[in-house]
């Protein structure tokens, strides 16, 4: 469900209750007219009435909403003050209730924005930290529940002040052998650290890099979908209110344990599609600076990507093409790394894919990136890239995909590497009718003008900015 605008005025169950109540006894509305006639004037004046339970008066009652009821038998049972909820009547109860909530908040159904307004985060958390860790098919519906849950920053930062971070930091350290606590574990973290530098530091203080390293050796090692997503999470700059995150950090961190290594170990495992995407993703937000780039090359991740490139093309798996470029663009950032990828052949395998997904623009986008970077300063790999057939993928390219403006750009950059120092690389290009071509896409693409001239003044053309 979509998150409500946190600049939007709020009510009160009991104040929209009355604005109802109002309707009927003041304006004569029947029940259904009368609510109806409060949502969309709230709505109106920008009041946010998500969590509000909108039922018509004299036919149905606050009291009989679900989520309301899940949620007060919840508070019966955890409210015994017990410090562990050993009885175990209790905790089958508790499961029952957990799967419930899973149930009823499904997406858009608005029942999740209700039992966070109601307390139900706080709730959850209490209840989750009393339940022993043997109960772990609860556990794990309950670490279910937290995700749903986790939807926005106000819904994040109860989470945090309820003890949520260490909560669940706890279930997964006690639950590590379980790959259901792992999957649904790890989710939570991901979604609660989205969008928030303040959880995101409070999960590094509780060492979830040492733990998830631990997962990524262990018995479950490839399989936990959800670890990855948390990699990424804990290691992307997206809280807006932070100037300066912290998270360059946390990735070097990462690297330093050695999770980047057995990031590059998942990739020789021959994994499938879903595990083999999502590491990529993960590595590429590891590798944030060229010590990194270079011991990933050193631990054999360049010639594993270079062979899920090749598996992706015979495959025809775009999804796994387009990440494995994205990854190798990456590393190919390190002057180190360059070399390497031509050496292992990298320049052929990538226009081969080219050949192979010539029908599909966002896979060609990806590649030039790749080869633009092979080539920068370095007029040997700009003559390898075009004897491997560079020039005429983007030529073509650019021919087929006119209305591409990523792709554009892509190859007017790639272009301008190709010929900026290889004057015979201009001449030949030049005389395959290029410069049409790039003037066409300055044309039509304003986010390619500045690439596109660019690429006509390195051509060696005077008029390059007309």
């Amino acid at each position: 469900m979509g998150a409500p605008n946190k600049n939007a005025r709020t009510i009160s169950q009991a104040a929209f209750d009355e604005l109802v109540k109002e309707n009927m006894e003041d304006l004569e509305m029947d029940p259904t007219e009368a609510l109806e006639d409060a949502i969309q004037t709230l709505t109106l004046q920008g009041v946010d009435i998500s969590g509000i339970i909108t039922c018509v008066p004299g036919q149905t009652s606050v009291k009989d909403n679900p989520i309301l009821q899940c949620l007060n038998r919840l508070q019966e049972i955890e409210s015994l003050n017990d410090p562990v909820i050993s009885n175990g009547d209790c905790v089958r109860e508790i499961g029952g209730l957990f799967e419930k909530f899973v149930g009823l908040c499904s997406e858009g159904s608005g029942n999740v924005a209700i039992a966070v307004k109601n307390g139900g985060l706080e709730l959850i958390c209490s209840v989750c930290c009393k339940i022993p860790m043997q109960c772990q098919s609860v556990l794990v519906l309950g670490l279910k529940t937290l995700g749903l849950f986790l939807y926005d920053l106000q819904s994040t930062e109860i989470f945090r002040s309820s003890g949520g971070p260490a909560i669940v930091a706890g279930i997964l350290k006690g639950g590590k052998e379980n790959l259901d606590i792992l999957e649904s574990g790890f989710s939570v973290v991901a979604a609660a650290a989205t969008g928030n530098e303040v959880l995101k530091e409070i999960f590094m203080e509780l060492k979830i890099d040492e733990l998830i390293l631990e997962v990524l050796n262990g018995r479950h090692k490839g399989i936990v979908q959800s670890l990855y997503d948390a990699i990424c999470v804990l290691l992307t700059p997206d809280d807006n209110r932070v100037v300066a995150s912290q998270v360059y950090g946390y990735a070097r961190k990462f690297a330093k344990i050695g999770i980047a290594g057995s990031l590059v170990d998942s990739l020789h495992g021959g994994l499938t599609s879903p595990s083999l995407v999502s590491i990529c993703i993960a590595l590429k937000a590891v590798a944030v600076n060229d010590e990194i780039c270079k011991s990933i090359a050193e631990r054999g991740g360049i010639d594993a990507v270079l062979q899920c490139i090749d598996n992706s093309g015979e495959d025809g798996n775009k999804t796994v093409a387009r990440t494995c470029c994205s990854l190798l663009s990456k590393l190919a950032g390190s002057d180190s790394n360059k070399s390497i990828i031509v050496e292992r052949g990298g320049m052929d395998k990538l226009i081969r894919l080219s050949a192979r997904f010539s029908d599909d623009p966002s896979v060609l986008q990806e590649v030039m990136p790749i080869i633009m970077t092979l080539c920068l300063r370095s007029p040997d790999r700009a003559s390898r890239a075009i004897e491997a057939g560079a020039g005429e993928l983007a030529i073509q390219a650019m021919q087929k995909f006119p209305s591409a403006p990523q792709l554009q750009r892509n190859c007017c950059l790639m272009i301008r590497n190709l010929v900026v120092r290889n004057p015979e690389n201009r001449t030949l290009l030049l005389s395959h009718g290029i410069e049409r071509i790039i003037r066409s896409a300055k044309q039509s693409h304003e986010t390619c003008k500045e690439a596109a001239t660019d690429a006509l003044r390195d051509l060696g053309l005077d008029n390059y900015n007309s």
